[in-house]
């Protein structure tokens, strides 16, 4: 009894084992790798500028592969869309990096069973993030036609590579986050907030606020893009209903 006692004891967190000046002094330290990180992956992400440029390009040229230009209205445009390119490119070469930082700060107060959860739920949440920009990418020649017949045949587009690359990494970035739905709902389930018989009853709600999500996160507003947003949410709710019985036993 005594050892069981004890066992329990040693798997339990400490939180008392630092103080709150080293707890500051622990997260400045990984706040110092995070950002070095990202200035390396910045740097990184300058040094392939047009390489990106041209990646992001392609939805636009698939759209109007005749004309796929880009046209900028002020000097400052060309140094401002190669800052924006290396936050951009720096914050997704450093997201390992990060990730881990925030995971290494708070394993300490972690329960035994919490860690053998956190590195399955960091990697779906990392592999999810990626698949929703991967979809955004893949719809958005789509979007930008729609937005094209939206205006009518007898205007002429010439974009701006600024406000191009901000609709779509914005696409990109919100489609990614809602991607992280299935991941959050899971943790509901384990944390006992929600139950997998609660999320079943109100399938038919869910199906409804997720539609309506979906349409609410796609800034282009096409309803290809709506729906291709909107069914693996729906698919990822009864996925996460499933998860949560088998993770419940």
């Amino acid at each position: 009894m005594a050892t069981r006692l004890f066992a329990n004891r040693k798997e339990r967190p400490q939180p008392d084992a630092m103080t709150l000046v080293q707890h500051l002094a622990e997260l400045r330290r990984r706040l110092i790798f995070c950002v070095i990180a990202f200035v390396v992956g910045a740097a990184v992400a300058a040094a392939f500028y047009p390489g990106m440029l041209d990646l992001l390009r392609h939805p636009f040229c698939e759209a109007s592969p005749h004309r796929c230009g880009f046209y900028v209205t002020g000097p400052l445009d060309p140094l401002s869309l190669r800052i924006q390119m290396a936050a951009f490119g720096g914050l997704l070469l450093a997201s390992p990096v990060i990730l881990f930082q925030l995971w290494r700060f708070v394993t300490p107060g972690l329960y035994k069973n919490e860690k053998r959860y956190a590195i399955p739920f960091v990697s779906a949440a990392v592999v999810l993030f990626v698949a929703g920009c991967a979809l955004a990418y893949s719809v958005f020649p789509h979007a930008l036609e729609f937005l094209k017949a939206v205006g009518g045949p007898t205007l002429h587009e010439i974009l701006s590579p600024n406000q191009y690359l901000s609709l779509i990494l914005l696409m990109m970035f919100l489609f990614g986050l809602t991607f992280e739905f299935p991941v959050v709902l899971v943790g509901l389930e384990l944390a006992h907030v929600v139950t997998p018989r609660q999320l079943l009853h109100v399938w038919r709600w869910a199906v409804i606020g997720l539609t309506l999500v979906a349409a609410v996160f796609t800034p282009s507003g096409d309803p290809l893009s709506m729906l291709v947003l909107a069914v693996p949410l729906v698919a990822f709710y009864f996925l996460s209903i499933a998860i949560g019985k088998l993770l419940g036993r």
